[in-house]
């Protein structure tokens, strides 16, 4: 029999077990070990749970233009329910079920309406924005007036797109990108848009603007269907019964069925490299280092963490990979008896509460990011649904800083603090909460980022180590991104392939659409 060649994958987030998952479902050559610092799969698309209530660390949604990635959810959950069909009570217990669908089947993809919102000036709007009469009323005329000529000007006087400021004026003028982008954009990253790269907008925002939110609006007005819509523009997405991290729970179990070998917390601590090539990995486990040969090296970790575990890295390529920025992440997720917010829309929803997934908080007087609202993810994160209301409050902050110093109980305070002067929540209705902490969350676009080619070209001269996801490859990817370099990683390996620029191309087009079937 012919020796399988060992196959180590770090990191069990959706790239790193899409990558185990492709490799061993299309071919038996392979010895395949994932290893996961936490003792969760998922990275930051796992599902934590507190109190019987289930949180989504970042708002999930499962949509993607692949269609191989669509193939693989739908082969680890079945799709159940239909965002047109009323929500339905079913069954004595009251269980709740979205269209519908079987009660029994807990493997749910449910297929959930999008909503969401911009919360300004005491006020919501539309995401992305919409020209309706209800957007210029909360606008005023003569606001709206001056916004149109600011997005007049933009569209004849172009910017040098040389920042992440100039990409947004370009595509929807200066003074919506003051009132709507500046703000959110300062608390994700921590600085002025001015002073960070313009491929964020361009991996993230892709082709919304102005343009294409007129066209979408015209669109939908006169029922002009359409295969494609701009990611930000979709009106429904797949999610998990359970949360995102059941998808991933699931596949680690098909994985492990099929061979695959996933360890748990276990940090790699130290690798390898002889002659251009990885030649082993250690890692800690129990406060034991274990090493493991390798003859291939997926990484998923963040490529600051890789360059500084590998032997041997050039010193020009380890001071860019050193200084590579991140933002750290926390969230707190809270149950309270009631928002003090109405349903402005006509998707009907239990308790007839709001029906956003989550809000983005443009405000500059709080630090608050984004809310996520998990009833309307998915009714079955909800442990007492008909009574309470499960919320996410997202804050984007760096290791060691005030926010993240804080202890949980003084960091509830100060988040239902600003919440109660948003006038969302009253103090009161608080009844329970639990913090999450997530280090370099978000590869960041400045600082040493200018320089990321040069660390990509001397990574790709390792012949048989592969950079994917998101943290692997400092790229703000969403979920399906992250998959895909997993899955193209595998190709190669099966295929023998050594141009590694498909893996690194993945979420480099300027475009990002996705099928509205």
């Amino acid at each position: 029999m012919t020796k399988k060649r060992k196959v180590i994958i770090v990191g069990a987030g959706p790239a790193g077990l899409t990558c185990a998952y492709y490799l061993l479902k299309n071919s038996k050559d392979y010895e395949v070990i994932v290893l996961e610092e936490e003792d969760m799969v998922g990275g930051i698309s796992k599902t934590v749970t507190y109190d019987n209530n289930k949180m989504d660390l970042g708002g999930h949604r499962f949509f993607s233009k692949s269609q191989e990635v669509n193939d693989i959810w739908q082969e680890i959950l079945k799709i159940q329910g239909s965002p047109s069909e009323d929500d339905k009570i079913l069954g004595s217990d009251k269980k709740f079920v979205p269209g519908g669908p079987d009660p029994s089947t807990d493997d749910a993809l449910l297929i959930r309406n999008r909503v969401s919102r911009i919360y300004y000036d005491k006020k919501f709007f539309d995401y992305p924005i919409s020209f309706s009469l209800k957007t210029i009323c909360k606008l005023g005329f003569f606001r709206t007036i001056i916004c149109a000529f600011s997005y007049f000007k933009s569209s004849i006087i172009k910017l040098s797109e040389d920042n992440l400021e100039n990409f947004y004026i370009n595509r929807f003028g200066k003074k919506l990108y003051k009132m709507f982008f500046c703000n959110y954009t300062e608390k994700v990253w921590g600085k002025s848009p001015k002073n960070i790269s313009a491929d964020w907008g361009s991996q993230r925002a892709k082709g919304l603007s102005v343009f294409e939110i007129i066209k979408d609006s015209l669109k939908r007005i006169f029922n002009i269907k359409s295969d494609n819509v701009e990611t930000s523009l979709i009106d429904c997405f797949y999610y998990p019964k359970y949360g995102p991290g059941q998808m991933w729970e699931k596949m680690s179990l098909k994985i492990e069925d099929m061979g695959g070998l996933i360890i748990k917390k276990a940090k790699v601590c130290k690798i390898i490299q002889k002659n251009g090539k990885i030649a082993s990995i250690f890692y800690l486990k129990e406060a034991k280092k274990v090493k493991l040969d390798a003859d291939i090296l997926v990484s998923s970790m963040p490529l600051k963490d890789l360059c500084e575990m590998i032997n041997n890295v050039p010193k020009e390529i380890y001071n860019i990979a050193s200084s590579l920025p991140y933002r750290e992440f926390m969230t707190l997720g809270l149950i309270v008896k009631k928002l003090n917010l109405n349903n402005e829309t006509n998707i009907k929803t239990i308790s007839n509460i709001v029906s956003d997934n989550w809000i983005y908080v443009q405000e500059s007087d709080v630090k608050m990011g984004r809310i996520q609202i998990f009833n309307n993810w998915s009714p079955y994160l909800v442990d007492d649904l008909f009574n309470t209301v499960s919320i996410g409050l997202e804050y984007f902050c760096q290791e060691g800083d005030n926010l993240w110093n804080m202890s949980d109980s003084s960091f509830k305070d100060f988040v239902v603090d600003e919440l109660e002067k948003m006038e969302i929540i009253n103090k009161d209705d608080v009844l329970k909460y639990n913090v999450e902490r997530v280090k370099k969350a978000y590869p960041a676009y400045f600082g040493s980022y200018k320089e990321i080619n040069k660390l990509i070209a001397y990574l790709d001269t390792i012949d048989n180590l592969y950079c994917i996801g998101r943290n692997g490859q400092h790229r703000y990817n969403n979920m399906d991104h992250s998959m895909l370099t997993g899955m193209e990683a595998a190709k190669n390996i099966i295929n023998g392939s050594k141009d590694k620029s498909n893996i690194w191309s993945v979420n480099a087009e300027k475009e990002y659409i996705e099928s509205k079937k």
